[in-house]
């Protein structure tokens, strides 16, 4: 069921809930919508849980606010929706930029509401090289791909996709991904990379305190596998998967294994 919840500032947040138990909450990456993890609702609904997917300010059907668009106001975002339906007891589930909400949201709002949580291909601690810190991608090329989304979205969006994955896929499957990135505010998809090239969660990753899986493709060229070290030595209770399949985009290039081992984590009393 589709539902819209006010955000901070006044924002109408697009929130898909559907079905009974224990609620999984998917944040989707950039440039996305929460659309982009069917697979996994199909694969947990029928197994008895409620999957609830939020479409961050400015992507899918959610408005755009401009005023304070970073990981502070996409967190308080989440901070309200789980407040509105009052979720107790939840397992959050973060890829790529929703990976770095996910994380900042635990430590802004202390877990609120959350019991474990799930990161798949995390933009984290942060997303852009600097000088102090050598992995990740060129600031300049983040800044290239802002400037190719105001002369030629559809050809920024293509030549993203097609870094996401390690094997050539289906065409018409990148070509749905794509039509899922053409829904969102093109000058949302600005303010997002904007924040994924500037902010940084590394603090935020010391103060989780809840299980933690970390999903990470070996072959990811977007967020490169050696953060992962880094998610370890700072997250208290964590497990990690890696996935030599894949790429940047795990929920395809091994769908199974991720759903499978997903649900094993879930079930998982410690």
């Amino acid at each position: 069921m589709k539902k819209i919840i006010k955000g901070k500032n006044d924002v109408s947040i697009a929130v898909e809930d559907i079905g009974y138990g224990q609620p999984i909450i998917f944040l989707h990456g950039w440039p996305f919508d929460h659309q982009m993890f069917e697979y996994q609702y199909n694969y947990f609904l029928p197994r008895g849980y409620r999957v609830i997917g939020v479409d961050f300010s400015g992507f899918g059907d959610s408005d755009l606010v401009i005023e304070e668009y970073g990981y502070d106001t996409l967190a308080d975002d989440i901070k309200v929706v789980l407040e509105e339906l009052q979720i107790e007891e939840a397992i959050l589930v973060g890829f790529s930029m929703g990976g770095a909400v996910a994380t900042h949201y635990m430590a802004r709002h202390q877990g609120f509401g959350i019991k474990k949580l799930i990161l798949i291909s995390a933009a984290v601690p942060q997303f852009a090289k600097k000088p102090a810190y050598s992995i990740g991608i060129k600031k300049s090329e983040i800044t290239s791909m802002i400037d190719q989304i105001q002369i030629d979205r559809p050809k920024m969006i293509q030549d993203f996709i097609k870094k996401l994955f390690h094997e050539k896929t289906y065409g018409s499957y990148k070509d749905w991904l794509t039509s899922l990135a053409l829904r969102a505010s093109s000058y949302g998809m600005i303010l997002s990379a904007l924040a994924m090239r500037d902010e940084n969660v590394q603090a935020d990753l010391e103060q989780i305190t809840v299980p933690t899986l970390i999903f990470h493709g070996e072959k990811d060229t977007v967020c490169s596998y050696e953060v992962v070290e880094e998610m370890t030595q700072l997250i208290p209770k964590n497990i990690v998967v890696p996935f030599r399949k894949s790429g940047h985009a795990i929920f395809h290039d091994e769908t199974d294994k991720l759903n499978r081992t997903m649900l094993m984590f879930i079930q998982n009393k410690n």
